[in-house]
């Protein structure tokens, strides 16, 4: 089962669609947000639609204006071009980890289930968090657990996987609860545990460098007075964002002009993050981390 989409209206409303425009959605997922974008389509508009999981593809969209296009969307701008588009009118990236894949034990992406330490989102690559947990010394465990999953136990845990080790590999979610399981502080254990599995799960599939190429794609892929739409579910991609969105790169420098005028291809659409209301939330879990951040290409950027 593949989630509700997380703020649903406010994201397809945030990319203004034209009917005869150019889309993609990157994070294609169960094809939620895509649906809602195709409903505001003409005969004309087109909708690319991009997913690296295989999972993805069989709830791809039958319809002539739609294109599945099975890779990372790390490779937007190669791919729309092979497919005969050079810039599009909006972009949609809805972040982070489906439910669907949480939900398959044998992705090994959830701590409620027993599986293989896998959180590959795609089966093609090598390095999955097995091997990470194996072969990764100390102080690389440390550094992913501090900046990937900002644990102030990470020299700590990693400490426990080491050791634990040893002994036998660690091989699946519960042998890596297990090794860490006296590190963990009394009635955090679970929030721990996810920021744990959310580092090694960004290390696995390089998804901040990922979402860094991408974002660094997007003013040369939308058009002037094209519109961004981000939804992210954690500080650190909800920071790079934004930095991309005020600053036009990922350290959120400003830089200005003679005249004082900042130089970023990006107009704000809105200052603050838009967050799920009480009633999303409590009808998907899911939400309760979002933050969509929307921009707007300037037309002399």
């Amino acid at each position: 089962m593949y989630h509700k989409p997380v703020l649903l209206h406010e994201s397809v409303e945030g990319l203004q669609v034209q009917p005869d425009g150019v889309y993609a959605d990157v994070t294609f997922g169960g094809g939620g947000h895509s649906r809602a974008i195709i409903q505001k389509l003409g005969p004309n508009g087109k909708l690319f639609g991009f997913d690296q999981d295989a999972d993805a593809q069989v709830n791809s969209i039958n319809d002539s204006r739609f294109v599945f296009i099975p890779q990372n969307f790390q490779y937007l701008k190669n791919f729309i071009r092979l497919n005969g588009a050079k810039q599009l009118d909006g972009v949609l990236a809805d972040l982070g980890v489906s439910s669907h894949q949480f939900d398959v034990a044998e992705k090994g992406f959830s701590t409620r289930f027993d599986g293989r330490l896998d959180m590959r989102m795609d089966q093609q690559q090598e390095i999955t968090a097995e091997i990470i947990a194996n072969t990764y010394d100390q102080q690389q465990l440390t550094d992913i657990f501090r900046k990937f999953g900002e644990l102030q136990q990470a020299w700590q845990l990693a400490g426990a996987i080491v050791a634990a080790r040893k002994n036998a590999p660690v091989r699946t979610t519960s042998e890596l609860r297990k090794a860490v399981e006296p590190i963990l502080p009394r009635n955090r254990e679970n929030k721990v545990l996810a920021q744990l599995f959310q580092a090694l799960r960004i290390e696995v599939n390089q998804e901040m460098a990922v979402l860094e190429k991408f974002l660094g794609q997007c003013a040369d892929v939308i058009k002037p007075g094209g519109r961004l739409v981000v939804i992210s579910y954690h500080s650190l991609e909800d920071r790079l964002v934004k930095n991309f969105m005020r600053a036009g790169n990922a350290s959120g420098t400003i830089e200005k002009d003679f005249f004082g005028n900042t130089l970023t291809p990006w107009e704000l659409v809105n200052r603050k993050p838009i967050v799920p209301t009480k009633e999303e939330i409590s009808e998907n879990s899911r939400a309760r981390s979002a933050k969509l951040r929307i921009a707007q290409r300037k037309s002399n950027g």
